[in-house]
């Protein structure tokens, strides 16, 4: 699995934030800038789905994928990090000892 955060040139704390998150975890990801590549521009408005597109315009970076698979926005990422649930949103596996992986640990035992 390879996350793939979608970058502008605006907006910039947020994409800091997401990054930030990732390389303080250890969480492998490529920058895709949308502001200089026309292609990633591109590919990021035509795999964001449909219920996730804001009523008018385009759907605005930070979006985060995982390969081919929507992840979110930042909305939706600053959400699941609010509830420790990041490496769920990414579609990833949380490490052993992590806070996430022990909140998924107590919700199976319930």
């Amino acid at each position: 699995a390879f996350v793939s955060v979608f970058l502008g040139s605006f907006i910039k704390k947020q994409q800091q934030d997401v990054m930030g998150f990732l390389a303080a975890n250890k969480i492998e990801y490529e920058e895709c800038d949308i502001a200089a590549n026309e292609a990633n521009r591109k590919w990021m408005r035509e795999n964001v789905p449909e219920e996730s597109r804001p009523a008018t315009g385009n759907p605005l970076p930070p979006q985060i994928f995982n390969e081919e698979k929507y992840c979110g926005n930042y909305e939706a990422f600053f959400d699941a990090r609010e509830d420790n649930a990041v490496y769920a949103f990414l579609g990833l596996t949380a490490p052993p000892g992590s806070k996430e992986a022990e909140a998924q640990a107590k919700k199976a035992q319930q």
